[in-house]
């Protein structure tokens, strides 16, 4: 087929237009009564469970840095379960005399974010970190 067959064909006739019905609103009654949500199933209590247990597992790591029985470099170096998706900000901010301020000048001089959690921290960032936490501590 050729270009100039394509373009020379006949137009197709237009259809013929249907004459348009008036449409009438109707009105839809609601469901006397809703289906019943299924709150509390095993997924979401499963969830609650989990978050509780991490809650309760943070708290008691914190009150043991607070105490004095952990420091905040063995937790930064062993990096348990509880502490994998706690901000560092908030691990720094557990310890007796420890601001947001203090902690936040720290995480500046080891180029890391307040946010950043201590799970995803590389080796690197560790050692950094645990290297600034001790000379601020002096040991």
């Amino acid at each position: 087929m050729s270009a100039a067959s394509t373009i020379a064909a006949p137009a197709s006739p237009l259809p013929a237009i249907a004459p348009t019905r008036r449409l009438e609103p109707t009105v839809v009654e609601p469901q006397t009564q809703p289906e019943p949500r299924q709150r509390g199933t095993e997924q979401c209590m499963e969830a609650l469970a989990r978050a509780n247990q991490v809650r309760l597992a943070r708290a008691a790591l914190k009150r043991d840095i607070s105490g004095g029985r952990r420091s905040v470099t063995e937790v930064i170096g062993e990096s348990p379960w509880e502490a994998e998706s706690m901000s560092l900000s908030e691990l720094l901010c557990s310890q007796r005399r420890w601001g947001r301020a203090r902690s936040r000048k720290l995480l500046a001089s080891a180029a890391l974010g307040e946010g950043k959690k201590v799970g995803t921290l590389t080796e690197r960032q560790r050692r950094i970190l645990v290297g600034a936490l001790e000379a601020k501590l002096g040991r």
